[in-house]
């Protein structure tokens, strides 16, 4: 067996190939849920019922697919680029650990003004935390999967120091959590009584921003340029170094604003299960929108269906809420698969 490169990837394979990859999910998934005990049929419906069956899932569900909007951005921008940003939750908790040092009074300023800081200082900090390995990366050769990956690890030990000396809560009852951080840090609800916070609006508007970045601007073509061929792109003049680096800037400051948006849009304060894991979904969020800005608000919603529909499943029909985690990681494998047959037509000798 070889795979040899498609001249041309027609428009009806570009729609066929992933929904044969969510088709291939869906009955991988029901084999699984047969053999715990329970019809497909039933546990899919319940699913698709806790996700958005009432207002109350389906605000659930924006809420959960909030963060994953923005790691998902922070994926389809730096992978775009041919970098492979595994770091997504550092940055998220480092974008997190800056909300609460300016938002729990460091700074006194009115909403209008604290918020904005907030969050561009957030943004910053998630900027610089991927510069290192984006240098490392361009400078002397460090594969960045290794570099960004094994500072997700070094970061977690970094927010619990904090969350055990200076930022420890002194009220808490000695439990590792930080202030909250105060009202006019906080972002508001969409909706009175409800969890949905205005951090949604903020991530539908940063993938649209992305959007026209990525198809409009120079730095969008340069970003597709480096991701076809580095080689060619650094041929025609573009330079490939800066590119990355800008691409790494932008990438870690969406994965930040995840973190600014739970804690000042959702959770009020910083603790070290923040983040169930938001930065390495986002990766399979962006995989599944193939990449396209746009496309990632609809697959994080999807994602986070799965993950609250699942919740809801597992009380009724007695299928472990597991099966979520099952059907992202086989969706993320197919559409990868779905991918790569896109590009390549398999030839057997």
């Amino acid at each position: 067996m070889r795979l040899e490169a498609r001249a041309t990837t027609s428009g009806a394979a570009t729609i066929l190939w992933p929904a044969g990859a969510i088709l291939a999910t869906i009955v991988f998934s029901s084999v699984l849920v047969m053999i715990a005990g329970a019809s497909p049929l039933t546990v899919f419906w319940l699913v698709f019922k806790g996700a958005a069956g009432s207002q109350f899932a389906l605000l659930e569900t924006l809420t959960r697919a909030t963060p994953l909007i923005f790691t998902g951005l922070a994926v389809a921008v730096a992978f775009r680029a041919r970098l492979w940003n595994i770091g997504a939750e550092a940055q998220l908790y480092l974008g997190a650990v800056m909300t609460v040092v300016l938002g729990t009074g460091a700074v006194t300023l009115p909403s209008a003004g604290l918020i904005p800081l907030i969050m561009m200082a957030a943004m910053l900090t998630g900027a610089l935390t991927l510069l290192g390995p984006a240098i490392l990366k361009t400078r002397f050769g460090v594969d960045e999967v290794v570099t960004t990956l094994l500072l997700n690890f070094i970061v977690l030990l970094f927010v619990s120091m904090l969350l055990e000396g200076p930022l420890k809560d002194p009220t808490g009852l000695g439990w590792p959590q930080s202030q909250r951080v105060i009202a006019d840090a906080q972002l508001p609800r969409l909706i009175k009584g409800k969890r949905l916070h205005y951090g949604f609006v903020l991530a539908v508007v940063s993938a649209i921003v992305v959007w026209v970045i990525m198809k409009k601007t120079v730095l969008g073509y340069e970003m597709r340029a480096v991701g076809h061929n580095a080689e060619a792109a650094r041929f025609a003049g573009i330079p490939v170094n800066l590119v990355i680096v800008k691409t790494a800037l932008l990438s870690g400051g969406l994965a930040a604003l995840a973190g600014f948006s739970e804690v000042a849009g959702l959770k009020g304060n910083l603790t070290l299960d923040l983040s169930p894991g938001y930065g390495y979904t986002g990766i399979v969020v962006a995989m599944l929108a193939m990449l396209n800005p746009l496309g990632v608000i609809a697959a994080a919603i999807f994602v986070a269906g799965i993950f609250v529909g699942a919740d809801a499943m597992s009380r009724s029909a007695n299928v472990p809420s597991y099966i979520a985690q099952v059907m992202v990681a086989t969706s993320l494998l197919t559409m990868v698969a779905a991918i790569m047959l896109m590009r390549y037509r398999v030839r057997w000798r």
